[in-house]
């Protein structure tokens, strides 16, 4: 993993980190300089996007005040996905710690629907 990646966005073994430097492959969707947006490789709905930060935080739990005008972001490039997709319906889904059913300790959001995109 590049250094510089390690130093300004994250952690050297968070596989989102690596996914958003481009080391781990992934089927992306949407894609700026604050988020990434793309398929779940193991999906629980016709439609399942994760949509990650390109800086690590953990979880909601160690959101720093200054990072949550980075949350509203993720969800307005929610909503534009979905539209971009034609999804008439969604649901958002942010897992919080090991006992909220958080599997991967990057900040991430799941967009799942009924409907293929």
């Amino acid at each position: 993993m590049n250094p510089f990646f390690v130093y300004y966005y994250g952690m050297s073994d968070c596989v989102f980190c690596k996914i958003i430097e481009g080391s781990i492959p992934c089927s992306p969707v949407y894609s700026d300089e604050r988020c990434l947006v793309f398929k779940d490789i193991h999906p629980k709905a016709p439609t399942h996007l994760l949509l990650v930060p390109k800086a690590h935080i953990e979880s909601v739990a160690a959101l720093k005040d200054e990072e949550a005008e980075l949350v509203g972001h993720i969800f307005k490039v929610a909503r534009d996905v979905a539209k971009d997709l034609g999804l008439s319906g969604y649901k958002l889904n942010i897992n919080v710690g090991e006992h909220g059913g958080q599997e991967v300790f990057h900040l991430h959001v799941h967009l799942l629907s009924n409907f293929e995109s």
